[in-house]
């Protein structure tokens, strides 16, 4: 009525969306797309998920789309790459990624290696997800990062979104991706609201992997990170541009493939790079990134030597005040980057 008046409406504006809910788009969106994408994981039906990010999912496709699995990661895991290898295209969640150590021969042993090992006869297009990384009072045992340990497997290809953008388009991205991708996402992250743009909103929308992005743009150094250190990096952003350090900062998104070319034009900008991660220094992401950048044309353009924050090298504690100091807060990136700069 409005148009007939004269009227011009506006495009839907861009709006507020959890991360969780994001997730539970790209699970309904892809469910809906293809028939042949199914979940399966402890307490994905029934229950909604352990964290709701299958809400409504199991009441809406059944039992055979939605599917509620005893307590064995090794057992649904390997029903999950049979079934892949047989044409379906199933996601497979852990509660915690914790728990996919249970199944780690099946993710890369059966995974990772089958399309190498049949001349690319046999395709295993699974994705793996669920929380990754440190969450909040759950100790050594269930607060590993898996960036570093699936990252170094050639056959998988490994993601790890930050905002809700990143959650919605790169899992949909993975669900229909030929190869095995492991998702890693960040339980702390499932009940915070992102603005997702009108693109977003789409049903046709992903996120390509191997793809990082600039979330801000800076001059003087390079701030690159993954998952919930993202955020950390673009608070510190704020607190040194008040002391007139402008940070170009950094979501990888991917992992492996890891864009590389993406920091280098940023190192080449800036001359100084820094990487934030959550998991262990000792081969980790950011050891990754600083041993490309050394290879690389960037390293010829670097006016400090790289310095890498990343978690404590011990198991969790569970006392909150030694598990605050050992994961990556705002102040030790800004301590790094006045490191990198000598100020």
């Amino acid at each position: 009525l409005q148009q007939r008046r004269g009227f011009r409406l506006s495009a839907p504006a861009a709006i507020q969306v959890t991360v969780r809910d994001a997730l539970n788009q790209a699970l309904d969106e892809e469910l809906e797309r293809d028939e042949r994408v199914f979940l399966l994981g402890e307490e994905v039906a029934q229950y909604d998920g352990a964290y709701k990010i299958s809400r409504g999912l199991w009441k809406k496709y059944g039992d055979k789309r939605v599917i509620d699995t005893p307590i064995s990661e090794m057992g649904f895991t390997g029903i999950a790459v049979g079934a892949a290898m047989a044409g379906l295209r199933p996601v497979c969640e852990f509660m915690t990624f914790n728990f996919s150590m249970q199944a780690i021969d099946q993710v890369i042993n059966s995974a990772a290696k089958t399309c190498y090992m049949s001349a690319g006869s046999i395709g295993v297009p699974i994705v793996f997800r669920g929380p990754n990384g440190a969450s909040a009072g759950v100790a050594a045992q269930h607060s590993q990062c898996f960036a570093a340990w699936y990252g170094h497997c050639p056959g998988l290809k490994v993601v790890s979104p930050w905002s809700a953008e990143d959650a919605k388009g790169l899992l949909k991205a993975s669900i229909r991706d030929d190869n095995p991708v492991v998702m890693l996402e960040n339980e702390l992250l499932y009940g915070v609201p992102f603005e997702m743009s009108e693109q977003a909103q789409s049903k046709e929308f992903v996120i390509p992997i191997g793809k990082a992005k600039i979330e801000r743009q800076g001059t003087h150094v390079t701030l690159v990170s993954h998952s919930r250190p993202v955020g950390h990096c673009l608070e510190a952003a704020t607190v040194l541009a008040k002391e007139g350090v402008e940070c170009e900062v950094i979501n990888l998104r991917t992992i492996r493939p890891m864009d590389i070319e993406t920091v280098e034009a940023s190192v080449v900008k800036t001359n100084h790079l820094v990487t934030v991660e959550g998991g262990w220094p000792q081969f980790g992401v950011g050891a990754e990134i600083c041993a490309r950048i050394m290879e690389g044309p960037a390293f010829n353009y670097l006016d400090a030597p790289a310095v890498r924050v990343t978690g404590a090298d011990v198991p969790m504690p569970y006392a909150k005040i030694l598990e605050d100091n050992c994961i990556p807060q705002v102040k030790d990136i800004v301590f790094a980057v006045k490191k990198a700069l000598n100020i």
